[in-house]
């Protein structure tokens, strides 16, 4: 057996190579409705969007999609949920799309069970009710409905899709810490300002002052980064005008991306 499986490794070796030059192909038609339709789409530029078109058809080939609670999609749809979990990976490329295999998607908010042990070794348990969750290596859960609504008011700060793909970009480097994988010195000064802005944004939220982004943010620094990326795509005006240097830090990771009202 073992030397045939050797001489069957450079078959799978030329077949890697030959699949990574030749992506998946995507049906033209449903591909154009779904950018015309959805506005974070449409106002691509070309490159970008040729970028989109492969990261989203890489997407469908190697992702499962699971529907679950009676929820049907059509292939337009599906195309449509994974263009935009692709949506930050433009300029990060298809390594953000390692270590996972599978996207859930509920029709609605979705409850979960939560437990933790204090210091005292009391167990607390509860329910979350979520619109979106991303496990470090298992799957990326999606609420449809907030998709759609995310879709429907795409100025507003939200977008579910691109705060879970966040979280799955941060933890490719095995800490979940609102820093994802970087060249050394951008990543030592990601760090510091995102630690700074953080810090301060918390102090805010703290003492009751409204703030222009979600309080959610303040969160962790996880949630923190995961906030600011919707921002990115759905009101970067905001973030510009709240916090410019994590704005340029987002540019630098996602790409300039200006939606049109």
């Amino acid at each position: 057996m073992a030397p045939h499986v050797a001489r069957d490794v450079p078959l799978i070796q030329s077949f890697l190579r030959w699949w990574q030059r030749n992506p998946p192909s995507l049906d033209e038609t449903l591909w154009r409705d779904v950018c015309r339709d959805c506005p974070w789409l449409h106002v691509l530029q070309p490159t970008q969007h040729a970028k989109l078109r492969d990261l989203t058809a890489r997407f469908l080939q190697q992702k499962t999609i699971t529907l679950v609670a009676g929820l049907e999609l059509d292939p337009g749809q599906r195309m449509l949920l994974a263009a935009l979990c692709c949506l930050p990976l433009i300029e990060f490329g298809r390594e953000g799309l390692h270590g996972w295999s599978e996207l859930v998607v509920y029709p609605e908010a979705f409850r979960v069970q939560r437990s933790h042990i204090d210091a005292a070794g009391v167990l607390h348990e509860w329910d979350d009710e979520l619109i979106g969750e991303s496990w470090d290596s298992g799957p990326l859960i999606l609420s449809w409905a907030d998709v759609q609504a995310d879709i429907a008011d795409p100025h507003a700060g939200f977008c579910v899709a691109v705060h879970e793909m966040a979280h799955k970009l941060d933890a490719l480097d095995g800490a979940m810490d609102g820093t994802p994988p970087l060249p050394r010195e951008w990543q030592r000064q990601w760090a510091h300002d995102f630690q700074q802005h953080y810090d301060q944004f918390c102090a805010r939220v703290d003492a009751g002052h409204e703030t222009a982004i979600d309080p959610y943010a303040a969160e962790a620094p996880e949630e923190f980064f995961a906030v600011v990326s919707e921002y990115h795509f759905s009101a970067p005006h905001v973030l510009e005008q709240e916090m410019p240097v994590i704005a340029a830090h987002l540019r630098r990771l996602y790409g300039t991306f200006t939606a049109r009202e």
